[in-house]
């Protein structure tokens, strides 16, 4: 059984076709999904999926690319939709100062919103963070002194300093396709050293294939072949690091409770 802790199945390339991606992930043995939002209007859509599909779970949030289009987020909206017994985390929420597509401040002022809603409605943190590592753990921190804070660094493609930091501070490490690509030599040995119990995976998709499906519109299936990467990278069976990333899994996102 292998979860797939991040995707974005309302984009284009798979909301299309729903039920043939689903179809196919649990087919190879992908039994839980982590519907993942990145701005507000986006919500109801992401949360119908859960509704559609009893082993689909979704989150509330939004990307730091959103911050400009999001000025009155606020704590109070992200609280009452994170309400639905169908929404396990707040995110994905954090800063990106590779693109900046939004200004900074913005993304921090939404930024601490999501970790103040993640605190009121006491679910976990997806974080994105891309160039702003020492901002992000630092914002990060911070709130975590305060208690009540937890969560995810997803799509993990840090230094060997961001991962030390964030499991410093309590959080989970997220692995993606790009653990397999040729040229992330850095990560792959980021990634041995993730402790057992602190370790996902996820695909992201539609984006990031890992190899063998480079050049193909990503999916859950995918992370299959992500997890049998990263367990021959630690050494370990396939379903060893199954067993291990599923169980972190709802014992991070302990709202959610596995398919009867």
């Amino acid at each position: 059984m292998l979860i797939d802790s991040h995707c974005h199945l309302n984009y284009p390339g798979l909301v299309e076709h729903e039920g043939e991606v689903l179809a196919r992930a649990r087919a190879r043995g992908v039994e839980g999904f982590l519907n993942i939002s990145t701005r507000q209007r986006e919500w109801a859509e992401v949360v119908a999926a859960t509704e559609r599909h009893d082993d689909v779970w979704a989150s509330i949030g939004v990307h730091p690319h959103e911050a400009d289009a999001h000025p009155d987020l606020g704590t109070a909206a992200l609280v009452d939709a994170a309400a639905h017994p169908r929404v396990v985390a707040i995110g994905e929420c954090g800063l990106d100062y590779f693109y900046d597509k939004s200004d900074r401040d913005s993304q921090k002022a939404r930024f601490r919103a999501q970790i103040d809603a993640a605190r009121q409605a006491d679910l976990p943190l997806i974080i994105h963070t891309r160039d702003a590592e020492e901002d992000t753990t630092a914002i990060l921190a911070e709130e975590a002194a305060k208690g009540g804070v937890k969560g995810v660094l997803h799509c993990f493609t840090g230094t060997q300093w961001l991962a030390d930091r964030g499991l410093e501070i309590g959080f989970f490490i997220s692995l993606s396709g790009i653990v397999t690509f040729k040229s992330a030599r850095d990560l792959q040995e980021v990634a041995r050293t993730i402790p057992e119990d602190r370790l996902l995976v996820e695909t992201d998709s539609p984006f990031l294939a890992p190899v063998p499906n480079r050049g193909k519109t990503c999916e859950p299936a995918f992370v299959a072949d992500t997890a049998a990467f990263v367990a021959s990278l630690r050494d370990q069976s396939p379903e060893q690091l199954a067993k291990t990333t599923t169980a972190n899994f709802f014992r991070l996102f302990d709202k959610a409770r596995p398919a009867p």
